[in-house]
């Protein structure tokens, strides 16, 4: 039986608080803008699927009393936000000819229902939603477009695989795999599941099927994990690719390299996949960082290039979008923008920095390396250029396993997915490890480059196993005359941990199955 853990440590209280008062600002600042008298601006109650009724905001180009259709766009609210969240750009939408029908997700705020997490009522919802534009607005039946930030990301894919009259969507900071972004590694996301609760409980009214798979979730029920994998399967756009690919829909998704939400392996695995009219853009950031001066009102490239692909793809403009490099990438160190023709072509040269020495750590000790806080030492990365640190000389080498390359002597453009593979054996039969990718200065402080956990059960406590792990995608210089460091613990924040007191992990690099990371670079 897996250890139970304290679900709400001091770092997932503060961040959830954060991000209702970030949510508060986003949220309502548009709104003394949207309701000083604008023209064009309505407040709707529709009914959803089984009647539920959805607050909605619905905003119309001006002179559009005729008979002249309009493309419409349709906006389903981020998780627990409220349902003015978009008027800013709803109304910059509406300016330049477009229908905007905006609602609030079921069971937040005065919406009805429960919170389903994206589930067949939500997608039900959507299409709902547009029965109602249809009917209700110069709404053009041929043109219809779905966007959303996070949670309104997800249930617009959803839509798209359900519902064939949806012709274009933008995702941002969204998923598609649900499993991927907070069990990766088989490991649960501690603080992103705790502060997708509590904002869940403050803001709405989960459904009884949510309780339960959150609190079994974050009590590391394993009896029921199959059960919440299957649960987080249907709510998974990946998992409905055909759907999605048969129906066409040219799909633009967007996110953040920090995001400690839904990071951004798991929707660049999808975009490949994907088959229609696609762009991927990935930039600095934590959870919808990039996109938030759009929902103030702000000029935000994230929300400029949405624009474009709607226009582009619902008005037939020609824009250019269709013509450039599909997919784009701005790095966290240079902010410089690159483009690249597919995902395959994101460092596509490999160096792998040899872990030849074995190493024996204890577990359940944080050794001080760590991937920061949900939803702020990202944003931090993004403003200020301050990632999470750690003194890689003083890091204990009793609760931390230490690999360093040689001193570089030109700059390494870490360009993708670094990947592990070493063999580990374990004194006991479940255990967590985190694996950091760090860049280490003269002075020994190591900058965070990338992370990823790692969970496994039901080992033969002294048998050696071999561990892959795929670390979270980045895109990160590192500067010459500095070198990588890959670091190995057991307990990290982030993450909930199951590895039993006293506990050792002996990482080992056999000559028939050497140890290494494989650290993706941009050719030069």
């Amino acid at each position: 039986m897996a250890k139970r853990h304290t679900v709400l440590r001091t770092t997932t209280t503060g961040a959830v608080s954060a991000a209702l008062l970030a949510g508060t600002a986003l949220g309502f600042a548009p709104a003394a803008a949207a309701t000083g008298g604008a023209a064009g601006i309505r407040f709707v109650d529709i009914a959803g699927d089984g009647g539920t009724v959805l607050k909605a905001n619905v905003v119309t180009p001006a002179g559009s009393g005729g008979t002249r259709r309009y493309p419409v766009i349709v906006l389903p609210t981020s998780w627990s936000m409220p349902q003015i969240e978009y008027l800013a750009q709803a109304r910059k939408l509406a300016d330049a000819g477009y229908v905007v029908v905006g609602y609030n997700s079921r069971g937040f705020w005065e919406s009805g229902g429960n919170i389903e997490v994206a589930g067949p009522p939500d997608v039900a919802d959507a299409s709902k939603v547009i029965d109602w534009a249809l009917a209700n607005t110069p709404a053009d039946p041929e043109r219809i477009g779905m966007a959303g930030v996070s949670y309104g990301a997800g249930i617009s894919l959803l839509a798209a695989a359900h519902d064939d009259r949806i012709k274009a969507v933008v995702a941002l900071s969204g998923w598609a795999d649900l499993i991927e972004s907070i069990y990766s590694g088989r490991t649960q996301h501690l603080q992103a599941a705790a502060m997708l609760g509590g904002t869940g409980y403050l803001t709405g009214r989960p459904s009884p099927e949510l309780q339960q798979t959150l609190k079994d979730f974050l009590a590391s029920n394993l009896d029921q994990e199959d059960e919440m994998i299957a649960w987080g399967a249907k709510r998974s756009p990946a998992f409905q690719l055909d759907r999605i690919n048969a129906n066409g829909t040219a799909i633009m998704l967007g996110n953040a390299w920090g995001d400690t939400i839904f990071p951004p392996n798991q929707y660049a695995s999808f975009y490949e996949k994907l088959t229609g009219p696609k762009r991927l853009e990935f930039r600095p950031g934590d959870h919808a960082t990039a996109e938030a001066t759009g929902l103030l009102g702000l000029p935000n490239d994230t929300w400029t290039n949405a624009h474009r692909w709607f226009d582009h793809h619902l008005k037939g403009a020609d824009n250019g979008i269709d013509r450039e490099q599909p997919v784009q990438l701005k790095s966290r160190t240079s902010g410089a923008y690159e483009g690249y023709p597919d995902w395959k072509s994101v460092g596509a040269t490999e160096r792998k920095i040899a872990l030849a020495d074995a190493q024996k750590v204890y577990a359940n000790v944080d050794s001080g390396a760590n991937g920061g806080i949900v939803m702020l030492s990202n944003a931090l990365d993004q403003f200020l250029k301050l990632p999470p640190m750690a003194s890689i000389p003083l890091l204990p080498r009793s609760f931390a396993a230490v690999w360093q390359s040689e001193r570089y002597d030109s700059v390494q453009r870490v360009r993708g997915t670094a990947k592990l593979h070493t063999t580990v054996t374990s004194t006991a039969s479940s255990g967590t490890l985190v694996a950091y990718l760090y860049d280490v200065g003269p002075l020994g402080v190591g900058k965070l480059v990338t992370n990823a956990p790692y969970t496994f059960h039901d080992r033969t406590p002294g048998r050696p196993f071999a561990v892959d792990l795929e670390l979270f995608s980045t895109s990160y210089d590192v500067p010459a005359g500095h070198r990588l460091a890959l670091v190995v613990d057991t307990v990290d924040p982030l993450y909930i941990e199951h590895n039993p007191s006293g506990a050792r992990l002996t990482f080992s690099s056999p000559s028939s199955d050497p140890s290494y990371v494989s650290v993706p670079l941009r050719e030069k």
